[in-house]
């Protein structure tokens, strides 16, 4: 699990929203692959997966108050979509923030 900070609060449905509008485009331009990405929203919390190809989520990321909690499925730590994904949604949280300081990670493991 990775967990960031976010120095400006959003919301699951503001990071739904930046996450449908920006990823898949992003996905499309780095790997040149025709892959969709499903993102939808599960409780209060916003998964990606892409059920053709990977059984279950590859992400869940979840808002605990300033905090982004990010769960990536194990069974996919090495498979370069996966990679690609990950890499696509660091510099997406940056953009969530509208305040300088930006995301800082506070834990990876």
């Amino acid at each position: 699990m990775k967990v960031i900070t976010l120095h400006t609060r959003i919301t699951p449905d503001e990071l739904l929203a930046h996450l449908q509008q920006k990823l898949n485009p992003l996905f499309k331009q780095q790997r040149q692959e025709d892959i969709s990405f499903k993102i939808e929203k599960i409780g209060d919390a916003v998964e990606i997966s892409q059920p053709e190809i990977y059984e279950g989520a590859l992400f869940h990321l979840e808002i605990k108050g300033r905090e982004l909690w990010i769960t990536r499925n194990e069974h996919y730590v090495d498979d370069v979509n996966s990679l690609t994904i990950e890499s696509i949604l660091n510099s997406l949280f940056e953009d969530l923030t509208d305040d300088i300081r930006g995301v800082d990670l506070v834990v990876e493991g």
